[in-house]
């Protein structure tokens, strides 16, 4: 692995916080700030922190992680990403060409060496706390996992009801789109040309044989979301066993999305047609945005518009897509929504 020194204006130290308690358990590890401006992550592991440094909270078993700033280059910057984005093409590198190459050398025998990994977020645009769920069983295509059933025990005990899944699938397909016409030159966007790409700190969890999901606890400002993170956090540590709390209630309401498409934005010019939010419905045939040439973007089949960013760099998701699935999660398939 590379040695190459770190420009001296670069953040040096990773800091994580490790518990270890004295009966055996699961190992969970717990990230906040992947995304430098996505900080209810941040505010929640700390609270929790303090809880445990003061002894008014104390993990019995199994082994925690906290990992309030997980890149402290983005932090440090108040932005979403340092040199790229650290939540994608997360693996070892041998030759490290930016921050984040370096931090995921780091990071990802940290994540190896747990079983259950916690991944706090919060996203652009208003809109209710989701958990992005991976893919059910299977021994074959972009992301082999056999440890479905554990993962979506844990999603449906979080806290939101809301799940998504579909997301390496998709990513994919815009992948294939981008290698035909790509828009941009910078390394941080042609990377997003890489089936890699798309792998981020869950992906790469599964990949080692853990299991991992990441939790949207809310818009970037909102009050309310560093404590939907606090109560997930809690929530896992009740359901995994690791303090003596009340094991959570699983959540009989879920709604069940899946994602199927992803679209990106070509030019600096191409607008949303409308203040789009995270989940708003959309109709077949419903205009979404306008490209710079004047071409009309429009919804092919009924279904909600996920993560749009109107301030996505070219070459980068403009928004994604989803419809109902029809998956079963820990044994519950999505309510009916209503029309």
């Amino acid at each position: 692995m590379s040695s190459s020194p770190i420009p001296g204006d670069l953040p040096t130290a990773l800091r994580s916080i490790t518990y270890h308690g004295l009966a055996p358990g699961p190992g969970l590890i717990v990230l906040g700030a992947v995304h430098g401006n996505e900080t209810c992550g941040t505010e929640a592991i700390l609270r929790l922190a303090g809880e445990l440094e003061r002894a008014e909270r104390q993990l019995l078993r199994g082994t925690l992680t906290l990992v309030p700033i997980t890149n402290p280059l983005a932090f440090q910057r108040v932005q979403r990403m340092g040199e790229r984005n650290l939540n994608r093409n997360f693996r070892i590198t041998d030759a490290p060409q930016d921050f984040e190459d370096r931090l995921a050398n780091r990071l990802c025998p940290l994540l190896a060496a747990h079983d259950v990994l916690l991944d706090l977020h919060s996203f652009h645009t208003p809109g209710e706390p989701f958990v992005m769920l991976g893919p059910e069983n299977n021994d074959h295509g972009l992301e082999a996992f056999q440890r479905a059933p554990e993962e979506e025990a844990l999603v449906r005990r979080l806290g939101p009801r809301r799940i998504v899944e579909g997301w390496l699938d998709t990513y994919a397909v815009g992948v294939a789109r981008r290698l035909r016409n790509p828009n941009a030159t910078l390394r941080a966007q042609m990377l997003s040309t890489d089936p890699s790409y798309g792998i981020g700190t869950t992906e790469y969890m599964r990949s080692q044989g853990g299991y991992g999901v990441t939790l949207e606890c809310g818009q970037h400002d909102d009050p309310e979301a560093p404590e939907v993170g606090y109560r997930a956090i809690l929530n896992t540590l009740g359901h995994l066993g690791l303090m003596e709390l009340p094991p959570p209630p699983p959540r009989n309401d879920l709604e069940v999305l899946r994602l199927v498409e992803v679209v990106d934005r070509d030019d600096p010019l191409d607008a949303f047609s409308r203040p789009w939010q995270s989940f708003d419905r959309i109709r077949a045939g419903e205009e979404i945005g306008v490209r710079a040439n004047g071409v009309s973007v429009r919804a092919p089949a009924d279904g909600f518009i996920v993560f749009p960013n109107p301030n996505a760099l070219p070459g980068n998701e403009w928004f994604y897509r989803a419809e109902i699935s029809s998956r079963s999660v820990d044994g519950l398939k999505s309510r009916e929504l209503p029309s």
